[in-house]
């Protein structure tokens, strides 16, 4: 099981990784799985990550705290928003679609507004 979580961890970071260069896919959920993939495989790249100058104190107050730093949860909100908007004009959408996509980004911000902040 090491190695599965090893390669999935390798995985998560690599998603991360593009995540830096694609604005819709968020880096930070990506790198919370590594570490958690991590702390079952590899405690020298759990170790690297959790003391990453850039992402360490992000992941540190995840997994301490269960915290999203407010930068973090204004980001999000900011994402969603352009995503929304891209989606409306780019496709389209009947009522429907209008209605469970703009419910699944309410319930995604709801829970990233809910967390403590840092």
């Amino acid at each position: 099981m090491r190695t599965v979580y090893l390669v999935a961890g390798l995985g998560f970071v690599g998603l991360g990784f593009v995540g830096l260069f694609l604005p819709v896919l968020p880096t930070t959920p990506f790198l919370i799985l590594a570490v958690g993939c991590f702390s079952r495989s590899s405690e020298r790249l759990e170790t690297w990550l959790l003391d990453h100058p850039t992402f360490g104190p992000t992941l540190r107050g995840w997994r301490e705290h269960g915290a999203i730093p407010v930068r973090a949860k204004l980001a999000a909100l900011a994402g969603m928003a352009v995503g929304f908007t891209l989606f409306l004009l780019g496709s389209q959408p009947g009522p429907l679609a209008i209605a469970a996509v703009a419910l699944l980004m309410a319930s995604g911000l709801a829970y990233v507004f809910t967390r403590p902040s840092h």
